[in-house]
């Protein structure tokens, strides 16, 4: 299988080429020429095995120059049982009501309690064999960008890696404490953690800048060295995402909630659009899904890109206690606009030229069309959030972080406006205990303490719920990384960690 631009279909690369540069060299992202086709035989086959069976079986048929060794290889230390909890990594759990069938897809049981470990265990796994396969021996450089997770999990999964240094930009004030707590106690040689004075938004275009920049990278390759990303703008990111998919509706089948061949809708909290992009690939591939639910919080630029057509960033920026969604560029929509052009890299590169240039573009009728047939955009503020996560604890004794209660609360927004019952998987990105602030004040009427670790041992014993053992062992931990800098800033320190200024 080999792999184009969406900015220029004249680039072709393999999979170990996409993984290993990461972005492509005119800033476009990769996607697949084609896709794997998935028969009900082949889905029940799935369903026959365990999450790493199904790891194997889909990341093969995307990494054709990988061996079934290779593949094997990565999927096993990616998903060990001691990384996870059990053998099943993302287990399911089932809130049923006579209007509504959610099953919460809990996508935060790995080593930093978020949904991000789910593809950051194994793309360093991915990302080492690629380097191998295609750059010899020259040391990959991972530059992040991050609202708060995938830093972090980035981070851990890349720790001491050898032929890699990896580097995680996040906004100074745009992060949970808890999520700042984890990247400034980050362990590692070959880790650096630096807070920006901006937001997501601004990293995220600072990193790209910097990944396209052929000064920056002639400095990198005269020291056999080049870029790569950790986002989910490189493939390797995106693709063990599609995994979780397929196997929550394999464990659905296995458990009687459905009938194999049932549809299912998939509700996502969105900010950078790559997690639901996954689950719009897995329906490609013939998984029964009748609709995506795009989940934004007050950063609505989703929901009103889904409702009009256009998208336009150009509007104020929030600050929420969902902070992972805090978020008005969503790169990964690039490759969604791909697929609806029908493969029309003309029209995205003018898209995102007119993004970056006037902050806006509108799609034409036939994208707007196909947009509306595939998914529903709906928001949700962080007064209905608290609430939210109240009801749920209340109603139901299910404790959600701030991110998947936007995700419940759109999904309901959907059930009440069109009276679909399709039962819905809805991603859980996030431990509770990663936004202990917000959850325990919607859970508990109490003064709230004022330190962080104070709360997340109060949230314990109001819920009876037991702290994730990574954020409790956080407390003792020495904090390493304390810089900032301004975003023009950015190259320099890239450099200047790299000693090759």
């Amino acid at each position: 299988m080999k792999y184009n631009s969406t900015r220029n279909k004249n680039t072709v690369v393999s999979a170990a080429q996409a993984i290993s540069q990461g972005i492509s060299e005119e800033g476009g992202l990769f996607v697949p020429q084609e896709l794997p086709k998935y028969s009900a035989d082949d889905l029940k086959a799935l369903a026959q095995t365990d999450y790493k069976g199904r790891a194997k079986k889909i990341m093969g048929d995307y990494l054709s120059d990988f061996t079934a060794e290779e593949i094997s290889e990565s999927v096993d230390a990616a998903y060990a049982a001691e990384k996870f909890g059990s053998d099943n990594p993302c287990p399911i759990s089932y809130i049923e009501s006579k209007d509504t069938k959610m099953s919460l897809l809990e996508l935060w049981h790995g080593p930093t309690s978020a949904f991000k470990d789910m593809a950051l265990q194994i793309l360093p796994h991915l990302l080492t064999k690629s380097m191998k396969k295609t750059a010899g021996d020259k040391k990959a450089v991972i530059l992040v960008a991050t609202s708060g997770d995938t830093g972090k999990a980035a981070l851990e999964g890349f720790k001491d890696v050898d032929g890699t240094e990896i580097m995680v930009f996040y906004p100074v004030d745009g992060v949970s404490p808890m999520q700042k707590r984890q990247m400034a106690t980050q362990k590692g040689e070959n880790v650096n953690v630096i807070a920006i004075k901006g937001n997501f938004d601004d990293a995220q275009t600072g990193v790209k800048k910097i990944f396209t920049n052929a000064d920056i990278k002639k400095k990198l390759a005269d020291n056999s060295m080049l870029f790569s990303s950790a986002n989910s703008i490189n493939w390797g990111r995106l693709l063990p995402q599609i995994v979780y998919y397929f196997s929550a509706y394999c464990d659905m089948v296995n458990e009687g909630k459905i009938n194999l061949g049932d549809k299912i809708n998939v509700a996502v909290p969105t900010g950078n659009f790559g997690n639901i992009l996954a689950a719009f690939y897995a329906m490609n591939m013939g998984l029964p899904i009748a609709k995506f639910i795009c989940a934004s919080n007050s950063n609505n630029v989703l929901t009103d890109f889904i409702r009009t057509g256009t998208y336009d960033r150009k509007r104020k920026f929030y600050t929420t206690i969902s902070p992972s969604m805090d978020i008005l560029v969503s790169s990964n929509l690039e490759r969604l606009l791909y697929h609806l052009t029908g493969c029309n890299d003309a029209k995205v590169a003018e898209f995102m030229k007119s993004l970056s240039e006037n902050g806006a573009y509108t799609v034409d009728a036939d994208v707007k069309a196909e947009l509306e047939k595939y998914f529903w955009g709906g928001c949700c503020d962080d007064e209905n959030t608290v609430k939210t996560i109240s009801e749920l604890y209340k109603e139901e004794n299910y404790l959600a972080d701030t991110h998947t209660a936007v995700a419940v609360n759109v999904y309901k927004q959907y059930a009440a406006q069109t009276g679909d019952k399709t039962p819905t998987v809805i991603a859980s990105t996030a431990s509770p205990y990663k936004f202990a602030k917000a959850v325990l004040g919607a859970v508990s009427d109490e003064t709230l303490p004022s330190d962080e670790f104070e709360m997340v041992n109060a949230l314990s014993a109001k819920t009876n719920t037991t702290v994730p053992a990574p954020l409790a062992a956080l407390k003792d931990l020495e904090e390493r990384f304390n810089t900032t800098c301004e975003v023009d800033e950015m190259p320099q320190v890239v450099l200047g960690s790299l000693g090759i200024c």
